[in-house]
């Protein structure tokens, strides 16, 4: 080496470096795609048996409730009835019903409860509230003002939120009322 500006005589060393920090960035950055890759394939599997399982059917039945009750409750109103006490009933059940929500009668997920008792013993920091969190109060407001604009609704204090236990027993009655009035309906 008779001059600094003669090249390097460890020049071949500088792509070894090269190969070996890129080829550790490779490593690392298909190690963290296969984490995410596995997280959301376990994500969507887990969506997919809660949406058909849990879900679609409990929507569905509550649904069904709602617009049997509707529409006993809407024939009863258009037709003159001697018995006033059945229409009554009718709109107190559509209005109990409007007051149910999808959190109120949903299967409690104790796998999902449990991860986050363990992330918040894990990180006993100040949660904000996440998006889903917001929608899912934002959906529940929502809820509330149809139940609120649900002929008949009355206005008296909720006893607390309904239980799966309530929904059997509103499907009760509308099969009672259905009987009662002589129509074949299965809410």
């Amino acid at each position: 080496m008779d001059s600094p500006w003669e090249e390097d005589p460890r020049a071949d060393y500088a792509p070894e470096a090269d190969w070996a920090k890129l080829s550790n960035e490779f490593t690392n950055s298909g190690y963290r795609e296969g984490i995410i890759a596995g997280k959301e394939s376990a994500l969507q599997e887990g969506f997919d048996a809660g949406f058909a399982h849990v879900g679609v059917p409990i929507g569905r039945d509550l649904g069904s409730m709602r617009g049997v009750i509707s529409a006993i409750a809407s024939f009863l109103s258009s037709t003159s009835r001697e018995d006033p006490t059945t229409l009554t009933t009718a709109r107190e059940i559509s209005s109990s019903l409007a007051g149910i929500r999808f959190s109120d009668i949903v299967p409690v997920d104790q796998e999902a409860e449990q991860h986050a008792r363990e992330h918040l013993d894990a990180n006993d920091d100040l949660i904000e509230q996440s998006e889903e969190l917001l929608q899912k109060r934002e959906m529940e407001g929502l809820e509330d003002m149809l139940q609120r604009l649900t002929a008949g609704a009355t206005s008296r204090p909720l006893q607390g939120r309904p239980t799966r236990e309530d929904v059997i027993r509103l499907k009760e009655g509308i099969l009672t009322l259905s009987t009662q009035l002589g129509l074949d309906v299965t809410p």
